[in-house]
């Protein structure tokens, strides 16, 4: 299979969201006070990175729908493999010394309103922003991977039992699936398993009011997106004059644009 210029830039997209979005998400955001009390809060709190994920998911629906599972997924591993990649040189840069006149020089943090809460040297705030504990990069790994195949799995499989039609029903279910899974298995590993988000009397209500409020969020921004995702769907399958249909036997997650799987077929226009 020749690979485009529109595909590799699609590809460039999906991992450059992927890897800015696992820097970001270390700080939590609070979207707004909800007027009712929801799984142990009436906050509705999400990581930083709920502007990233659902773009990704976005770039990996138009990726499954139009070239096909298995340029999905090595699209998905490719990800992976840079994300575990940025990580290893992260951890290495955090190993060498800083120099004496950055490493001492101190980060002032302040509140909304200009009051300072802690002054950190600036090897301190590199280590908080830059080093992820290893349950959160666990947490990562795992429901990027588990998450985005089965993002692309129900894709393909919606596809075929609809013909090809109802475009809106696949992208949404398929997120709804998803970012559902890919959101449980995240906050429990990162902050459950980890005990980071666990109450003193060891409540996991923080933990699952974060999951659920991630997955609302996300899957409200797929059903926003729908009308830009049947635009760039529909140029695509013009200019690349491909619309790919997967057997459901050859969803193997494990393969990196391999041969073509048997029964898959291609239809150009």
């Amino acid at each position: 299979m020749q690979f485009s210029g529109k595909l590799v830039i699609i590809a460039a997209l999906a991992v450059t969201v992927l890897l800015i979005s696992n820097i970001i998400a270390v700080k939590p955001v609070s979207l707004f006070e909800l007027p009712f009390n929801f799984i142990g809060s009436n906050l509705f709190v999400v990581s930083a990175a709920i502007i990233c994920f659902p773009i990704g998911y976005i770039i990996s629906d138009i990726l499954t729908e139009v070239y096909g599972f298995r340029v999905a997924r090595g699209v998905i591993w490719l990800g992976f493999l840079c994300n575990l990649l940025m990580v290893f040189l992260f951890w290495a840069g955090d190993l060498i010394p800083g120099a004496v006149f950055w490493s001492n020089d101190p980060v002032t943090i302040t509140d909304d309103a200009g009051n300072v809460l802690a002054n950190l040297p600036s090897e301190h705030a590199f280590e908080a922003i830059l080093g992820a504990t290893g349950w959160i990069l666990l947490g990562s790994f795992v429901a990027y991977i588990v998450g985005e195949f089965t993002n692309a799995v129900v894709m393909v499989l919606l596809k075929n039992k609809t013909q090809g039609r109802m475009l809106w029903l696949r992208t949404i279910s398929s997120t709804v699936v998803g970012q559902g899974i890919d959101s449980i298995l995240f906050f429990t590993i990162a902050f459950g398993f980890s005990g980071l988000w666990i109450g003193p009397d060891g409540s996991w209500l923080p933990v699952f009011n974060a999951a659920v409020c991630a997955w609302i969020a996300k899957s409200v921004y797929e059903v926003i997106a729908t009308p830009l995702t049947y635009l760039v769907v529909g140029w695509l399958k013009r200019t690349e004059r491909m619309d790919v249909y997967d057997a459901p036997r050859s969803l193997n997650p494990f393969g990196v644009f391999g041969s073509a799987p048997a029964g898959a077929s291609t239809n150009r226009a």
